[in-house]
Order: structure tokens, then C-alpha cells, then sequence
């Protein structure tokens, strides 16, 4: 069987916070996909035990990136649905479902992926009065966008009964956009592009991805498996229901930021030559990733009433694939980011330091934080004492990046042509404070979306002093 049908059904969906008709989204099909090939022993579907880097975000939500196309001349989905049912044959996971086990013992929980093709989510929907313009002409990112995903609200741990890959193909008046959630214990960035990537070879006419996925886990000696952690799903969903962070949600934007290549090689450079001119004697050389978020950072607190004394940090996720000893497959696909970086610096010190300061903090945290010995004793720290973080009280002067502009955006073709426009999701709507990185349609350019309140992403965009690296 290509794909099974569940249902045909036409109902609207509206994004909060408007109530214009541009923000309708009539549903008018869902479909469960399976894939085409599925192992003969029913009876014995195989088991994925997971690592704590992937355990880690049980309590979070799943990933959720879509992409902008022109509208094709013939009607794509059955195309879609065919190609996506013979995609998960290399994918099996993503056609699975997560199993949480509850033990009788003090950490009494163990969650492993079971690939037994319960299938993905295809959804077929239609946005009659939304355009690409709509999507792309507003300098705030337009409720619309988030009527474009599914498993909104959800958390990861969830996936025991919800699917841990949901696509929504939406039609608009002149565009089609592809909304893909994947659960994030399945995933982390570079997988979940890894598999669209995929998806969109399979489209053009490949018999298999060019890159195969390994989904063997990176375990380190004698664990004994599957891991156990402490976790009971009927505690969970009480974080979410806090009236003051509901509140703290409704007050954040999504802007977009777009650099060009050339102003990025520019804050680089500058970053280096201040670096250089200093008297210390390491020799560092800041990354263009690196010089860019300084910026950023910088930028967005001088547009707060922050005295000098207060701290901030910023968050860097680190894939530890290539920093192992020996390093993980490339093809390594689950979550390989073994390491975080947190950059902690007063307020005062931001301000006074250039970027090349700033940045190099960057440098060295990544640098501490990603060494093999690091990585394997933070691994085994976390097995003897184990714990499922909850996403945190967002904070204005706490930024998290996430994503990597390094990754295959705009080489998508899934049959009619590149796509225009990458967008991210909403998910749990605690996202403030959030930095997500995101590869620009021109080469070597990248956008970088920012979730901060209103008046502060506004003070950014107007600060064309400040801002003269940036363009909006």
C-alpha cells in the first residue's frame, strides 16, 4: 500500500490574535502515509533505543520549518504523497512512533522509537484569500504563518500516539506552501533537513537519497539500554498552562533580518581586526556565524533598559558530530548537538566591547564545551544523574539561537521548481528570545529571525545606525 487514506474533510483553521479572512485555512484532506516497503516480521518492528541527546527534548516542541514555492502548473499532491510513502522506506523511523515505558524504580521511564509504519501526517489544505505577498511583504512574520504547520502545541513526548513527521501542503492564490513538523527526538536540524533534502531527490525521480541515513546511536560504554530517566506523562502538561507566560506569548513578534553576503564578510573582517589588535596572545579566528550573532546580540540589548550590572547570555546548540574522537557518520540521524554553549556577559561589558570581544567568547565557549572529553563526561555526568529539561520562563536579555544557515534550503525541487522563501513555526509559542538561523535565497546570505517584543524589534529595525550591516 502507497499510502493510507484516513479521511476527506474540509474545516477552517484561523490563526489567533487576527480575525481577518487572510488568515482562514480550509483543511481539505488528511492522509495517513506509509511507507512503501515495511519489513515482513510484523510481529517484531525494530527498536530504536535513544541517547540523552535525544532525550532531551521529551518536553519540548518538535521542528517546524516550511518552504514558500510559485504555484505549479499541475496539481502536485498525489505526487507528493506517492514520493513522500517512498522516501520513508529509507526513513522508517519518521514513520514510526515513540514508546515511553514506566518502570518501578526511582529514574522510571525508558523512550525508545518503535519503526512500525503507524505513518506520517499529510495534510492537503487551501489558503483562497492569502498570497505570497502576504507571506513576504510585511516586516513582521503575519499570523497566517502558523495556521501553515501541524502539531502546534505539542511536545515531543507526545509522539507515542501523535506521528513524528506531519507535512501540511497548503495551496495559496498564486503559491504552495510545504509546512513540515518533525518530532525533535527524532531529529535535530541537520537530520530534519537531511530527510527533506531526501524527500525532494525521491521527487525528481531518484530511486534512493544520495546520502542514506545511519540511525545506529551514539552510545558510550557499558550503558545498559534502554536508558532510564525520571518522567511521568500525566505531569506534563501543566507547565503550559500558566496564565503569565500565556500572557508574556501574546506580546512577542517574529521579525526577519536579512544580511547579504557581503555584509557578513564585513563583520567578520571587523571582528578579526579587533581581535587582532588586542594584546592577547591566542590566535582565534572568528567564523562569519560567530561575528553575525555578536551583532545581533549587541543590537538587541542596547534596545533594552538593561542597567550596566545585569547579565545576559546567549545560547549556542553545538552539533558534536564532526568533534568526536572518532567523529559520528555524517549520516548520523537523530540529534548529534552533544554540547551547549552559554556565553554569559554583563550588559555593561556588551556595550562597551566590540564585536570581535564578543565574538571571541563565542569561540572559546564552543571551543571548551565541544572537546571529545567534554562532550562523553557531560554524556555519562547526565546517566548518573538524569533529567528532562522544560522549556524555560522566556527572557527579553536570554537569546537562543538554533538552525544553521549552512544547511540545503533552496535546492529543494520537488518536481516544479526552487522554493522562494524559508519560514519557521510556531510550536509552543514560549519562544521568546528565540534567534533561529536561516540560510538566505542568495548565496552565502542569511536570515535571521528574532522573537522579542514588539517595541524592541521595532527600536532594531529603526536604529539604521546601529544597523548598518543590516538590511530588513
Amino acid at each position: 500500500m502507497l499510502y493510507c487514506l484516513s479521511h476527506h474533510i474540509s474545516y477552517s483553521i484561523h490563526s489567533p490574535n487576527s480575525l481577518n479572512t487572510m488568515t482562514e485555512v480550509l483543511v481539505i484532506s488528511t492522509t495517513t502515509i506509509q511507507a512503501t516497503k515495511h519489513g515482513d516480521e510484523n510481529s517484531t518492528h525494530k527498536i530504536i533505543d535513544l541517547v540523552p541527546w535525544d532525550l532531551k527534548y521529551l518536553k519540548l516542541a518538535p521542528i517546524q520549518k516550511g518552504l514558500l514555492f510559485h504555484k505549479p502548473n499541475t496539481n502536485q499532491i498525489d505526487h507528493l504523497k506517492q514520493t513522500l510513502s517512498s522516501t520513508l522506506n529509507f526513513f522508517p523511523p519518521l514513520a514510526g512512533r515513540l514508546v515511553i515505558t514506566q518502570h518501578d524504580e526511582p529514574n522510571n521511564a525508558s523512550c525508545s522509537i518503535i519503526c512500525n509504519n503507524a505513518g506520517a501526517l499529510f495534510v492537503h489544505a487551501k489558503a483562497e484569500h492569502t498570497a505570497i505577498a502576504d507571506i513576504l511583504q510585511p516586516k513582521y512574520v503575519p499570523p497566517i504563518v502558523s495556521s501553515l504547520f501541524l502539531l502546534n502545541e505539542v511536545q515531543n513526548y507526545e509522539g507515542t500516539s501523535q506521528p513524528l513527521l506531519a507535512v501540511q501542503v497548503t495551496e495559496l492564490i498564486d503559491g504552495i506552501f510545504i509546512g513540515f513538523a518533525i518530532n525533535h527526538v527524532g531529529v535535530d536540524a541537520k537530520s530534519f533537513w537531511h530527510f527533506i533534502n531526501s524527500w525532494a531527490e525521491i521527487s525528481q525521480g531518484f530511486n534512493k537519497p544520495t546520502n542514506i541515513p545511519s540511525f545506529k546511536r551514539w552510545f558510550s560504554n557499558n550503558i545498559n539500554r534502554p536508558i532510564r530517566f525520571p518522567f511521568t506523562k500525566e505531569a506534563q502538561k501543566q507547565p503550559f498552562t500558566n496564565e503569565a507566560q500565556n500572557q508574556q506569548c501574546e506580546v512577542s513578534s517574529h521579525r526577519i533580518f536579512h544580511f547579504s553576503k557581503e555584509q557578513i564578510l564585513q563583520l567578520k573582517s571587523k571582528a578579526n581586526a579587533e581581535i587582532s589588535s588586542s594584546n592577547s596572545s591566542e590566535k582565534i579566528i572568528i567564523s562569519s556565524l560567530q561575528a553575525l550573532l555578536s551583532h545581533v546580540w549587541r543590537l538587541i540589548i542596547s534596545k533594552q533598559n538593561l542597567k550596566p550590572e545585569e547579565r545576559s547570555a546567549f545560547v549556542l546548540p553545538i552539533d558534536c558530530r564532526t568533534r568526536m574522537c572518532p567523529k559520528l557518520e555524517d549520516n548520523y540521524f537523530g540529534s548529534g548537538i552533544g554540547a551547549t554553549g552559554y556565553v554569559i556577559m554583563q550588559v555593561g561589558e556588551l556595550m562597551e566591547s566590540g564585536i570581535g570581544k564578543i565574538a571571541m567568547e563565542m569561540n572559546k565557549v564552543i571551543s571548551i564545551q565541544s572537546h571529545h572529553e567534554k562532550v562523553v563526561n557531560n554524556y555519562e555526568s547526565w546517566l548518573k544523574t538524569p533529567s528532562i529539561p522544560e522549556a524555560g520562563r522566556s527572557s527579553s536579555n536570554l537569546l537562543i539561537a538554533s538552525s544553521s544557515p549552512r544547511f540545503n534550503y533552496y535546492g529543494n525541487d520537488f518536481g516544479w521548481g526552487k522554493p522562494i522563501a524559508v519560514r519557521n513555526g510556531v510550536g509552543l509559542k514560549r519562544n521568546i528570545g528565540r534567534v533561529i538561523v536561516l540560510g538566505g535565497e542568495e548565496e552565502g546570505s542569511v536570515d535571521i529571525q528574532v522573537c522579542l517584543p514588539y517595541d524592541i524589534l521595532e527600536a532594531m529595525g529603526n536604529d539604521h545606525l546601529s544597523m548598518d550591516a543590516i538590511t530588513v
